[in-house]
């Protein structure tokens, strides 16, 4: 399985802050915010991995990522050239994907909870058989990709935006598809709106009976990072729980090694780079404990 990272845009909704800097190199808390939707592609075993940026940010992220050896990962970039949709990611990778199925991230989502590396796991497992999207419940479902059931629980449509939402769960920002999602994306017209919208993807997928929707609980958190105040909230919920439990969210250096990524040597390498910042400090404490309790 390959894996994509749109992290292109503006970042308008975040204007003054992401006028020169990408909207996905801010902050979250302690690490850049791509850290997080890259952590969620190494939890689901994904170790081939295309980064898709804007001209004039790819340079920042090449200068973060790097080639992605350091986490025993390979990463490559391209440039999306204008925002034409979500869908259009898929287009653009069309020869990095190959005939892999794919895992497509936002680079603006942050996914945290305790079963994720199961439900990830699962997720990829069926990928190849259509597309897995994921359900997560909100409070203001029209401002989103909304699922629609019927009374057997089956999924009948996914409506973007809707004025009167059919349901509360509304699709999140990551997507399993199999090797045929960029070809059927270059079927889509795009919207009013100008994009090639990922809901009428979806509901490609759908209209073959090949789209598995997985409902996401009440134990596991889905933000999405787009404004001033969600981005205040994301930063808050990520500190609260690192500062209560004392451990790290989104931790690369800490996922690669528990995946057997990277070796212990190597893994303490990485920390002694970071040893003057908090981050730094955790990493450096995992070296004096066993990293496989």
């Amino acid at each position: 399985m390959k894996g994509i990272i749109l992290a292109g845009g503006t970042g308008s909704r975040l204007y003054p802050m992401t006028k020169v800097i990408s909207k996905q190199l801010m902050p979250i808390y302690d690490k850049p915010m791509i850290y997080y939707s890259l952590a969620i592609l190494m939890l689901a075993k994904v170790r081939e991995i295309l980064v898709i940026t804007t001209a004039q940010d790819q340079n920042a992220f090449q200068d973060l990522l790097k080639d992605g050896s350091q986490w025993g990962i390979h990463i490559q970039y391209m440039v999306q050239m204008r925002p034409e949709g979500i869908a259009q990611a898929l287009i653009l990778g069309q020869d990095f994907i190959k005939n892999d199925s794919v895992a497509l991230i936002l680079g603006d989502n942050i996914f945290y909870g305790h079963s994720m590396s199961a439900i990830l796991s699962q997720a990829a497992s069926i990928a190849d058989k259509g597309a897995v999207v994921f359900g997560y419940w909100v409070k203001d479902p029209e401002q989103y990709g909304v699922i629609k059931f019927n009374n057997e629980g089956d999924v009948v449509d996914i409506i973007e935006k809707p004025v009167n939402p059919p349901s509360s769960y509304a699709v999140t920002g990551l997507y399993f598809y199999d090797s045929t999602a960029s070809e059927k994306s270059k079927q889509l017209k795009p919207s009013a709106r100008g994009e090639l919208e990922i809901t009428d993807l979806n509901k490609l997928y759908l209209n073959q009976k090949k789209l598995f929707v997985h409902k996401l609980g009440r134990g596991v958190a889905w933000l999405d990072t787009g404004t001033p105040e969600s981005l205040l909230k994301a930063s808050n919920f990520i500190q609260v729980i690192e500062e209560r439990q004392g451990l790290k969210i989104a931790c690369l250096e800490e996922i690669a090694y528990k995946l057997n990524y990277i070796s212990y040597a190597q893994f303490e390498n990485l920390a002694v780079h970071y040893s003057k910042s908090s981050y730094g400090n955790y990493l450096c404490s995992l070296l004096k404990v066993n990293m496989n309790q």
